[in-house]
């Protein structure tokens, strides 16, 4: 690969969790992030649970691992539940120089008096709290039982025990540069991305419809999103 597409991909593997422009308007400082299920706003998943996208391009179908990631998944099948996603946009697609992501899930590109260029910069809003809710970096590696919270790693070793990592359909959360940022956006890997493991929650994948993540556009909607197994 040449030197040049290589920098352009590592820029775009930190921008991009780091949303529109590499900032984010919202921080941990609001609210408290919790360190496993025990402190969850959200009901922890365990075991498995479906997930239906309905696309401006077509139907995409997730499957989420509540064993590997159980606050994390907990979290999203929460917001599908509360019909969050239901409007949404994608506001961010990366295929050039190589595939790298589509990434959606903000709540205030819902609203159609929120301007394109703030797209990106929301959070979920707990009503209960009137505060935003993030969520902790949740990281679990084979042979042990718990996952690891806010901890991003580096160690070649650690990667390669990752229960969960980012391959071509993975399912991961978007964040800005706290590890506990993650609230309610999310992105999709088009492509292995090995750059991003160990920095950020790869939580399911794509089991059907990948043709469908591979044709979505910038400024596509996600129309509904619809829990299809009993989940939580």
């Amino acid at each position: 690969m040449k030197r040049s597409m290589m920098r352009t991909l590592l820029s775009l593997a930190v921008c991009l969790p780091l949303l529109v422009g590499c900032s984010q308007s919202t921080s941990t400082s609001t609210a408290s992030v919790p360190s496993g299920c025990s402190q969850a706003s959200s009901p922890c998943l365990q075991g498995k649970a479906n997930v239906e996208l309905t696309t401006t391009r077509g139907v995409v179908k997730l499957e989420l691992d509540g064993d590997a990631a159980p606050v994390t998944a907990g979290n999203f099948v929460d917001l599908v539940k509360r019909g969050v996603y239901d409007g949404t946009v994608f506001h961010r697609v990366i295929r050039e120089p190589v595939p790298f992501v589509v990434q959606g899930g903000d709540p205030a590109s819902s609203d159609v008096s929120t301007l394109k260029s703030q797209y990106g910069q929301g959070s979920f809003i707990d009503p209960d709290s009137g505060q935003a809710r993030f969520i902790p970096l949740e990281l679990s590696y084979q042979n042990e039982e718990e996952p690891r919270y806010s901890r991003q790693s580096t160690n070649p070793s650690d990667l390669q025990k990752l229960k969960l990592s980012h391959d071509r359909g993975s399912l991961a959360m978007a964040r800005s540069q706290s590890p506990d940022s993650a609230s309610a956006q999310f992105y999709i890997a088009l492509r292995p991305l090995p750059e991003l493991d160990g920095r950020y929650a790869v939580f399911g994948r794509v089991t059907d419809g990948l043709d469908v993540v591979d044709a979505i556009q910038q400024d596509d909607k996600l129309i509904k999103a619809k829990l299809l197994t009993p989940g939580l």
